[in-house]
């Protein structure tokens, strides 16, 4: 896939997903596609290596939650945890979109926490940071905190349940709907809303769990 197409493919699945973004947000886009590339030629960041694959799997995957976040903060100001962040998805890419949202990124593997902070530098977003931590360790307070393909809903609330703010939500970006994950979260956690998603370009369920404490 060359740069144009590349570029070509990312504005075609921002139009398709409603998004108005800034020239400036579509080079950061593609500017972190470019990182993610080339520190998975050292570090196994993603398994995901083939440029096409990257924008749809990664990109596009990421950027669908954006309109479904500003729904949710109603234009709030907000601090967003990513549980389990990886190469930063989604938590880079709402980094980018969302400049007025801080956005915490934690992992337990050291060179991923500092694989975003080099992408916060390099792509200049005082808002974005790596953090190198288990999340049960955490004790600040955020208004949403999201993972995606990090765990079972479960284990994802319990482990993140410290660090989950006064009327905050968390945000479990699914594959199919996980009716049976839901069926085993336990009474004080409530999965009001299960948002359905669109990926351009990707021909697979997605969605998104929204839950609150109880």
């Amino acid at each position: 896939m060359t740069v144009h197409a590349q570029e070509a493919a990312l504005r075609a699945g921002v139009t398709a997903l409603g998004l108005a973004l800034s020239e400036a947000q579509i080079g950061q886009l593609l500017s972190y596609l470019d990182w993610i590339a080339k520190w998975n030629r050292v570090y196994n960041l993603t398994a995901v290596r083939e440029p096409a694959e990257m924008l749809t799997h990664h990109l596009l995957d990421s950027l669908a939650v954006i309109a479904p976040l500003n729904h949710q903060r109603a234009g709030r100001a907000i601090r967003l945890l990513d549980v389990g962040s990886g190469a930063g998805l989604p938590g880079v890419v709402i980094a980018i979109c969302c400049p007025d949202v801080r956005v915490d990124c934690v992992d337990t593997v050291g060179k991923k926490a500092a694989f975003i902070q080099q992408v916060a530098v390099a792509l200049r977003l005082p808002n974005l940071r790596g953090v190198h931590a288990r999340v049960e360790s955490l004790t600040e307070p955020y208004d949403v905190v999201s993972s995606r393909a990090f765990a079972s809903l479960v284990d994802f609330t319990n482990w993140s349940r410290q660090v989950l703010g006064q009327g905050g939500v968390w945000m479990a970006l699914k594959g199919k709907h996980p009716g049976d994950e839901m069926a085993a979260l336990p009474p004080d956690v409530e999965a009001f809303h299960v948002e359905p998603l669109v990926v351009p370009g990707l021909d697979a369920e997605r969605c998104i769990v929204w839950m609150r404490a109880g």
